[in-house]
């Protein structure tokens, strides 16, 4: 997976690319980011194929000097982890932890 963190000049933000790869993508029909910011909603987030290689990806502009916790939901029932986050927490779930992107 990967991550791409482009700091704004302009603004107190962050533009950020979430991808997960054509290796994982071309196994699930739809992905979504779901993370603290959005509300750990499922819809909220979608993720879009790229043509070229098929991977699913989805840019978004994040506040500076943040921290964020998420992970992406395929076919809206699988959970992943992003293996390149800055770092991964503990959730209330025992058999579960969130990847954190930190701005």
């Amino acid at each position: 997976m990967a991550i791409k963190k482009q700091y704004l000049k302009t603004k107190p933000e962050c533009k950020v690319t979430f991808e997960i790869p054509k290796e994982i993508a071309e196994k699930f029909q739809k992905a979504s980011l779901v993370g603290d910011f959005n509300n750990w909603d499922p819809n909220a987030t979608p993720m879009k194929r790229r043509r070229k290689d098929n991977a699913f990806y989805v840019t978004m502009n994040l506040l500076k000097d943040a921290e964020y916790q998420f992970r992406y939901l395929l076919d809206g029932e699988t959970w992943i982890n992003d293996e390149d986050a800055d770092k991964h927490v503990a959730t209330y779930y025992p058999d579960a932890e969130n990847s954190v992107i930190s701005l």
